[in-house]
């Protein structure tokens, strides 16, 4: 939840024509973690709640793409990027 409070502000600074663009791609990601980790841990198997954490990983990986990509073609800073960089990367961990 914390990454997704960050994701908003983070979007919430970009050009207004990314808005169907990286914006919408980044937002669609990060929806997803906490989505499939909430819908995991509602089923009624640890297999289950595993697998939707492995589907969870995914978006993950996606988010820190795009994300370094956002630092790359400085629509935001570097700075601002890299602690939501970590973030994904303590969740990978984590999952």
């Amino acid at each position: 939840m914390d990454l997704s409070k960050s994701i908003y502000q983070l979007v919430s600074e970009l050009p207004s024509d990314e808005k169907y663009g990286l914006n919408s791609q980044i937002k669609r990601s990060f929806i997803s973690i906490p989505s499939n980790i909430a819908e995991g841990a509602g089923r009624n198997s640890n297999k289950e709640f595993k697998h939707f954490l492995a589907i969870a990983n995914g978006p993950t990986y996606e988010l820190q793409t795009q994300l370094i990509l956002l630092g790359e073609l400085n629509l935001v800073t570097k700075e601002k990027v890299q602690p939501i960089i970590d973030k994904c990367i303590e969740i990978q961990k984590t999952l």
